[in-house]
């Protein structure tokens, strides 16, 4: 049997992993100590979801190119990356990356890289298609130095991480799977409850039709004011596993069970899915395999969603990493976009507080790592009102666009303000998007893109501290997509980048 072989999910596997997992305390505070220490870091990007939901995202692959920014721990001089993909990424992005490494040359920087990849674009979890791959596992181990002070970096933990940190022998910088479930919807309405803060009216661990249609008429019986209500599937990602049920017709004051038959009739016909290319046999496949949710949907005149990113260190202290206002689209406001760095003054210091209990929670019950929290935040009377709505046990769409900030301004986050401040002392904002997209992008390569934003003056600047980071080059020649930060000195001269960033690409592919 090879190193690490076991039947994934055995009792060896397990006690394996816990062996690899007790070493990480000790490995934080020897990599805290000294950024010199030598070390390698294994990141694996993969997006380690149900097929279902991968399927609903375009170029779903290339979303490993997102944590491209982690090239930037190269920036520690005695630190190799091995960064493992699906399928080969331009070495002109790789190029692009290592140019911004600060005080750092890409000359010292290169040597310590290693770029690996599975040359499968498939629509499965990048993780899945390396344990498919013991040459490459043995690969992967055969660059490894200095395993003792090494460790795995991934997007989401599954069993499959779990399997793989086995193999390979390196402790998983990342929740244990076991925990899996505080991050699916049902699992955090339950964190939220236990946490003591808002959170939407509704029910959890729904397991079919019959589940959801009782949970809508409950809602409408209780809300009879609600014109409408959501229901989302466990494991939906960015607000794709979502689909909305209007109350129109649906009259209140009958009886729980005439309410529930009637609801039961409109499902299959009357549910309105965020995914374009979702339908009722296919997401109620979906809600059998993974369950659901059923929440009020909350309505008001003035509305936002902030998110706050959190983290538990290896030590198991719960640390507030960042607030953002979310751009959403899609059907109702459900799809993630993009977000904006930091969060509104009027609330960013109220929402991290309930972030906090959140995360003190989720430490209590033995997570380790990143992970952010979803809110919809609503203006009344008496001040702004936050709702609960989602914990993303994972990195996420506002984890790269932070790093970048970091690395790039070597700055550090002043947890009492929500404000990001560089090394210079100035105060920092983002826009962030992963969803640049046009038809008219089709065909553009990442050199194509690099030269654009060199002839509009766009690229990050050191010495100001603004500009523009590309990232999802990749999928700008096949889908026409592409993703960027734009570091500004305001919000408003962050969104100005952007903007200006979009024009040029429109200008030079009109």
């Amino acid at each position: 049997m090879l190193a690490g072989m076991f039947t994934p999910g055995s009792a060896e596997e397990l006690a394996a992993f816990a062996a690899l997992q007790q070493r990480t305390p000790d490995l934080f505070r020897i990599l805290s100590a000294d950024a010199a220490t030598p070390q390698t870091c294994v990141i694996v990007p993969s997006l380690s979801l149900p097929t279902r939901e991968l399927n609903k995202i375009t170029g779903v692959w290339h979303y490993e190119e997102r944590m491209l920014v982690n090239l930037m721990l190269l920036k520690q001089p005695r630190t190799k990356v091995i960064y493992v993909t699906s399928s080969a990424i331009d070495p002109g992005i790789v190029d692009y990356y290592l140019a911004m490494l600060p005080g750092v040359p890409a000359s010292h920087a290169r040597p310590r890289l290693v770029m690996l990849h599975c040359a499968d674009s498939s629509v499965a979890p990048l993780t899945e298609k390396i344990l498919r791959r013991p040459r490459l596992i043995e690969r992967i181990r055969e660059e490894i130095a200095h395993p003792e002070t090494s460790h795995l970096v991934c997007f989401n933990s599954s069993t499959l991480e779990r399997s793989l940190a086995v193999r390979l022998g390196l402790p998983l910088h990342a929740v244990d799977p076991s925990l899996y479930d505080l991050g699916t919807k049902s699992g955090a309405r339950e964190v939220f409850r236990a946490a003591g803060i808002d959170f939407p009216f509704g029910f959890e661990r729904l397991r079919d039709p019959q589940d959801i249609a009782r949970a809508f008429a409950a809602i409408r019986r209780a809300r009879p004011t609600a014109r409408r209500a959501v229901t989302k599937l466990n494991d939906g990602f960015s607000g794709e596993g979502n689909a909305v049920l209007s109350f129109d017709g649906l009259d209140p004051t009958l009886s729980e069970n005439e309410l529930t038959a009637r609801i039961l009739d409109r499902l299959p016909t009357q549910l309105q899915y965020v995914s374009s290319s979702e339908t009722w046999e296919d997401w109620s496949t979906s809600l059998r395999d993974m369950q659901g949710v059923v929440e009020e949907w909350i309505d008001g005149e003035v509305k936002a969603s902030p998110s706050v990113q959190c983290r538990v260190n290896a030590l198991g202290e719960p640390q507030a990493i960042s607030t953002h206002d979310q751009v959403l689209g899609g059907v109702d406001g459900q799809v993630f976009l993009g977000a904006r760095f930091p969060a509104d003054g009027a609330y960013r210091t109220d929402v991290q507080a309930s972030a906090m209990q959140v995360a003190d929670e989720l430490a209590r019950r033995g997570v380790i790592g990143r992970f952010g929290i979803d809110y919809v935040s609503v203006l009344g009377e008496r001040g702004w009102r936050h709702f609960a709505i989602e914990i993303n046990l994972r990195k996420g769409g506002t984890t790269h666009p932070f790093l970048t900030l970091k690395f790039l301004t070597d700055g550090r986050y002043d947890v009492n303000r929500g404000t990001f401040h560089s090394a210079s002392g100035a105060e920092k904002f983002y826009f962030a998007s992963d969803n640049i997209t046009s038809q008219r992008y089709v065909g553009l390569r990442p050199d194509d893109l690099i030269d654009i934003a060199v002839l509009h003056g766009l690229l990050f600047h050191a010495p100001t501290e603004r500009g523009v980071v590309f990232h999802l080059m990749g999928a700008l020649s096949q889908f026409g997509k592409v993703g960027l930060v734009a570091i500004g000195d305001s919000a408003d001269d962050a969104e100005e980048l952007a903007a200006r960033a979009v024009a040029a690409l429109d200008q030079e592919t009109a």
